[in-house]
């Protein structure tokens, strides 16, 4: 019997690709010089996508595959597979949700200590031998200061778990509340902001949620407050964030995600009081091994007939 054919947009870590390599004609978009033609020779036998959360499924891509059943994605993210035109065509969609909630919400933790205590700061101050020259300057601390979470889903709840444990106070805003959990509900994101010291945006991207933390939200946080985005750069607007950093109306930022990735706007990188990551909040060795088999596993009971492990409604 011959094997499944699977387009993959963009590469995954050797031990994914591996395991692929052996169980499906793989066709490597990413190596094509020409993707046109390539999707032309290859795609009327692909019955596969295997894609990345920042990378997704076009409606385009997608009509070029006739025989096309599932895009199985590699991270939780969905905003840039067109789900629509998938759902409307039959295509089933899965992610990797769960996996790797901890890790996303153990580096939301680290940038906000990082924001508020300058650890990128101090640790220059200590390698360019500021420090003989006399102390560094005083920052600000993380316990008990009023955390807002914004979005109340896996990793927003997680990130309040770790925050609680600093004797936070916690309040959220999300779509509805959550009587399960231990937190204050805020329906008016403006008024969170208002009544945070640290604003944490962990929602989901796409339509929904774009620019949902406008200039006004950003305002209301005011000059004391820190933004820590680990959700996706679209949910933020990022020049009204840029302006207030570099004007000092808010203290300082926490950032993991950015639009543009990775040619972020330069502004960025001369600001002093924000901590910058490369979109690394489940870039852990453990989190990667499995993202990828969550991915392998749905590709696998996708072709056996079983159901999938998670499917995206």
């Amino acid at each position: 019997m011959s094997k499944p054919e699977v387009l993959m947009i963009g590469p995954y870590p050797a031990w994914d690709m591996e395991d692929l390599d052996r169980r499906y004609v793989i066709h490597r978009l990413w190596e094509a010089e020409d993707r046109v033609a390539f999707l032309a020779h290859h795609g009327e036998n692909i019955r596969a996508i295997a894609t990345r959360g920042e990378l997704g499924a076009s409606a385009d891509l997608m009509r070029a595959l006739p025989k096309l059943e599932i895009v199985s994605c590699y991270g939780v993210g969905t905003d840039a597979i067109d789900l629509k035109f998938a759902r409307d065509n039959n295509i089933r969609i899965t992610n990797t949700p769960g996996v790797l909630t901890e890790d996303v919400a153990d580096l939301g933790m680290a940038l906000m200590l990082a924001a508020a205590r300058q650890l990128p700061a101090g640790d220059a101050f200590v390698r360019d031998g500021s420090w003989t020259q006399g102390n560094m300057g005083l920052t600000t601390r993380v316990c008990g200061k009023r955390v807002g979470v914004v979005g109340m889903g896996r990793i927003g709840a997680a990130f309040a778990r770790r925050a609680a444990a600093f004797d936070c106070p916690i309040s959220y805003f999300a779509r509805t509340p959550k009587p399960d959990l231990p937190y204050t509900f805020v329906a008016n994101l403006m008024e969170l902001a208002r009544q945070s010291d640290f604003l944490v945006i962990t929602l989901a991207g796409g339509e929904g949620t774009r620019g949902i933390v406008s200039a006004e939200v950003i305002e209301a946080l005011g000059p004391d407050g820190i933004l820590v985005n680990i959700s996706r750069g679209t949910t933020v607007d990022e020049a009204a964030l840029l302006d207030a950093l570099e004007q000092g109306r808010i203290r300082g930022a926490g950032l993991d995600v950015f639009l543009n990735e990775p040619r972020i706007d330069p502004r960025f990188a001369a600001l002093q009081n924000t901590v910058l990551q490369p979109h690394h909040g489940s870039g852990t060795v453990e989190t990667r091994q499995a993202m990828g088999r969550l991915v392998r596993d749905n590709l696998a009971a996708h072709f056996a007939g079983q159901p999938l492990l998670t499917p995206v409604a």
